[in-house]
């Protein structure tokens, strides 16, 4: 446990190691990407959204328990009390829990897919979990080059709503295209706000992420321009015919992007007190998310 942590609340370190509000990342592809096939005429079928949505929280569970490992063996984590690895003080056993909810997901999801004779949502949660281990697992550790977000958004956009759009409809159509750029984006946009903190900490470790490589201020010049993305794809997908009007409903999203903007140029000038924009960025990706499953969901035919 690393120095300091006995001094602050135990409830309080273990709330912040779970990071129950980052699953809502791993349910909106899931929940955005059903709605787009229900949208499209394909019968729901619930049980294999829930399968998902159970499935999705557990492999993230395992990305983010591998993390703390891979981080307290580089070190990174030694200013960082809520880290599962330094409140337990138990490497192998936070490695071995990480594995078993990795095998737990990947059953849920082969059982559905056994369930489909088709075995295309297997392999495409296996090629997230391989992109998920080259994020931080070594030798790889890509996101310590700055390629965390483009693996992000790869795995949270195209390949997760795509999975669960085939779950359902078991065929493919590009008109999914906008909607998991847009959720992309906003998943994505968690993860780059999320070092706005620590840029000296990643810097000292090594750590190359695009906050690092841009600094404060050039990282916080992208947050407004990337926000417009996540609405913008959505609106071009509208203009172009691929995505229902009522998805315009994602707008909801937007009072939150405004929040954002607001809480980082208050904060601009002190690094520490950054922190929370991560959690502004999630409350922005799962109001847009819940707007834009709404919108697609009342535009059945």
């Amino acid at each position: 446990m690393v120095p300091g942590t006995a001094t602050l609340p135990q409830g309080q370190l273990w709330k912040a190691a779970i990071k129950w509000p980052m699953y809502s990342v791993a349910v909106m592809p899931m929940v955005v990407g059903t709605a787009i096939a229900r949208s499209q005429g394909f019968p729901f079928q619930p049980w294999r959204l829930a399968g998902l949505l159970a499935a999705a929280v557990l492999v993230l569970a395992w990305e983010n328990l591998c993390n703390d490992v891979f981080d307290a063996e580089t070190g990174i984590d030694v200013r960082k009390p809520h880290s599962v690895v330094n409140l337990t003080g138990r490497k192998t056993a936070v490695w071995g829990m990480a594995q078993l909810c990795l095998l737990l997901g990947l059953g849920i999801v082969a059982a559905l897919a056994w369930g489909q004779q088709d075995p295309t949502i297997l392999v495409l949660l296996a090629v997230a979990c391989g992109l998920g281990y080259l994020y931080q697992g070594p030798p790889f550790r890509w996101g310590y080059a700055g390629w965390g977000e483009p693996l992000c958004f790869l795995c949270f956009g195209p390949i997760g709503v795509g999975l669960a759009y085939y779950s359902q409809a078991q065929s493919w159509s590009w008109t999914i295209a906008p909607a998991a750029v847009s959720v992309g984006l906003a998943v994505t946009l968690v993860l780059f706000c999320s070092h706005f903190h620590q840029i000296e900490d990643d810097r000292a470790a090594g750590k190359r992420s695009p906050a690092v490589k841009l600094g404060l201020e050039g990282a916080l010049a992208w947050v407004n321009p990337w926000c417009a993305l996540i609405y913008g794809a959505v609106a071009a997908g509208m203009v172009g015919g691929w995505v229902p009007w009522p998805a315009g409903l994602m707008g909801i999203g937007a009072w939150w992007w405004r929040r954002l903007a607001q809480f980082l140029d208050r904060h601009r000038a002190e690094p520490a007190a950054l922190a929370p924009s991560k959690f502004l960025a999630i409350a922005q990706q799962f109001w847009s998310g819940v707007g834009l499953a709404v919108g697609y969901w009342l535009s059945l035919p």
